[in-house]
């Protein structure tokens, strides 16, 4: 299969895909932090997302793809997470600033919603209901797939069926409680805590792939 995986640096998802023979490529406004710049479209994924597009990946060369089998994204949550609310309502009041930025997102959420794709995944936590996403098709934990952690996020599913847990331990820490997270400092912090789990990527490319 051709798969897109939208707003991915890490490359985790990408490289578990590629490992069951698929020809996957991740794409992010980062350059990959995955060690493979041939896997990697270091761009915006607006224009890649109804296929028929072609691009150059991190090593130069060119691809054309005429329709991509599968998305899986991971958009920004930070204006559309319900753990920002606190930030969009202050004094009773909304930020509009803000609020307009939530909108912003909620648009490149419904792009790759919306996308000529006949199975699409996309990942959030839980949003805000101010700016109307659609219902989610499942909720996964960490500890689903052998990661002692909680953090509940959400996958938002079309054409493809829910995604089925390895490894279902007890949980041992909180996502704030977690080293990795509670040991990043600054702007390392927000891009650790962004990372897919090896465990949850190689579980999508089990189940999907």
């Amino acid at each position: 299969m051709k798969i897109l995986v939208a707003c991915e640096e890490s490359q985790r998802v990408t490289i578990a895909f590629r490992e069951k023979g698929h020809e996957a490529f991740s794409c992010d406004i980062e350059f990959c932090s995955g060690k493979h710049p041939e896997w990697h479209i270091w761009a915006d994924v607006s224009p890649l997302l109804n296929g028929n597009c072609s691009f150059r990946t991190c090593d130069a060369q060119l691809h054309n793809i005429d329709k991509w089998d599968m998305i899986i994204a991971f958009p920004p949550c930070t204006y559309l997470s319900k753990a920002g609310s606190s930030n969009l309502y202050r004094g009773g009041e909304i930020n509009e600033e803000r609020f307009l930025l939530g909108q912003k997102a909620a648009q490149f959420f419904w792009d790759i919603y919306n996308a000529d794709c006949s199975k699409i995944c996309i990942e959030n936590p839980v949003p805000m209901k101010v700016f109307g996403l659609p219902p989610w098709s499942q909720d996964i934990q960490p500890f689903y797939f052998g990661v002692p952690v909680s953090k509940k996020t959400y996958l938002w599913l079309k054409g493809l069926p829910f995604l089925c847990p390895t490894n279902v331990i007890e949980p041992q820490y909180t996502f704030e409680t977690f080293p990795l997270f509670k040991n990043s400092k600054g702007k390392y912090r927000q891009k650790n805590r962004s990372k897919t789990f090896v465990e949850v990527a190689q579980a999508m490319a089990l189940s999907w792939g």
